[in-house]
C-alpha cells in the first residue's frame, strides 16, 4: 500500500486488495475512487453496484460504504479534505472558490452507489489527471505543489459538471424523466445566496411556468414544497461549513442570506433538531446522511 500526501487539501492512496478492509473515516468532503484493475461490487447504504476497470465513484465522508472484491482490485483513492479551506495561503487559488465547488458536489450528489461519470471523454480526462498526480508525487519537487493544484482544479470542474447531470436525492422515487425539475434544482442550488432569484415569480419566469403551477409542479416532483427544499439545500451547506471550515456564524448567515445569526440558529435547530454548537461537538452530518448502515 502506498499513501501519498500530495498537498494538504488532498490525499492520494493507491492500494491493491484481494479482500476489502474498512478504512478510517475522517471528516472530509468526499473521495474520488478510480478502479485501475479488477472487479467486484460497491455498497453504499445497502445499495449495491457492480464495478470494473475504469469505474469511478464518489464516497461520502460516512462509514457506510464498502467494496466486495471478486477479482484482485487496484484502487486509487483521491480524498478531498478540509485543511485547504481552513488555512488560507496568500497568492494561491481562492479558497472560497475551492470550497464552494467542493461543497456543491458534496451537497448535491445522491450518495448512492454507481459510476459518477456520465461522459467517457470525462472519464479519460480524470484517468489521465489522476495518473499525472501519482507520477508527480513519485518525482516530487519544489514545483510539484502548484502543478498538482492545477490538476485538482480540473478534477473538481469535471466532477461538478457530471454531478449536475445526476439525479437528485428528492427525485429517486420518480421514474419519469423530467429535465426541467433537474434544471430547476440546479438553478436553485447555484443561487442559494441570491434570495431574489429564488422567489416564485422569478423561477416561474425563468422556467416559463405560471407561479401557481410552478409551486404545485415542484411539490409533485420533489415531494416537498419549494420553500422546504430551499431551506434544506441551505442547511446542507451550513452543515458543511460548520464541519469543514473556519467560517464564522455571521459569515455563514450572510453568505446564505439568513437575516442574522439568530435566524440561522433558530432555523438550524428547528430542522436539524440540535443546536449548531452541539452539532459541531457531535461532528457528524445529519441532512447529508441518507441512512445508517
Amino acid at each position: 500500500m502506498e499513501v501519498l500526501e500530495a498537498y494538504k487539501p488532498f490525499e492520494v492512496q493507491e492500494i491493491e486488495l484481494d479482500a476489502w478492509r474498512q478504512r478510517p473515516v475522517k471528516n472530509n468532503f468526499f473521495e474520488l475512487v478510480l478502479i485501475k484493475e479488477g472487479n467486484g461490487t460497491q455498497c453504499i447504504n445497502y445499495n449495491e453496484y457492480t464495478y470494473e476497470k475504469g469505474s469511478m465513484f464518489l464516497l461520502p465522508p460516512l462509514k457506510c460504504h464498502s467494496f466486495q472484491v471478486e477479482k484482485s482490485t487496484q484502487f486509487v483513492f483521491l480524498k478531498f479534505t478540509s485543511d485547504f479551506f481552513q488555512n488560507h495561503i496568500q497568492g494561491e487559488i481562492s479558497t472560497d472558490n475551492w470550497f464552494q465547488r467542493a461543497a456543491y458536489i458534496l451537497s448535491n450528489y445522491n450518495q448512492l452507489p454507481g459510476d459518477v461519470i456520465h461522459s467517457e471523454l470525462d472519464r479519460q480526462h480524470l484517468f489521465s489527471l489522476i495518473n499525472l498526480i501519482l507520477k508527480e508525487n513519485q518525482n516530487y519537487s519544489a514545483f510539484s505543489a502548484s502543478l498538482i493544484k492545477s490538476f485538482m482544479t480540473s478534477i473538481l470542474e469535471i466532477l461538478l459538471r457530471n454531478i449536475k447531470q445526476s439525479s437528485y436525492n428528492e427525485l429517486e422515487v420518480s421514474t419519469e424523466k423530467d429535465e426541467r425539475i433537474t434544471n430547476l434544482m440546479i438553478y436553485i442550488n447555484e443561487h442559494l445566496a441570491e434570495p431574489q432569484l429564488l422567489k416564485v415569480e422569478n423561477l416561474a419566469k425563468t422556467f416559463l411556468l405560471s407561479p401557481t403551477y410552478l409551486s404545485e409542479y415542484f411539490r409533485k416532483k420533489a415531494n416537498m414544497s419549494l420553500r422546504a427544499y430551499i431551506i434544506k439545500a441551505k442547511l446542507k451547506l451550513v452543515e458543511i461549513r460548520l464541519l469543514n471550515s473556519n467560517y464564522t456564524l455571521t459569515e455563514i448567515a450572510n453568505e446564505l442570506s439568513f437575516t442574522d445569526v439568530s435566524h440561522l440558529s433558530k432555523t438550524f435547530k428547528k430542522h436539524i433538531g440540535i443546536s449548531m454548537r452541539d452539532f459541531k461537538k457531535q461532528g457528524e452530518y445529519m441532512l447529508l446522511k441518507k441512512s445508517h448502515c
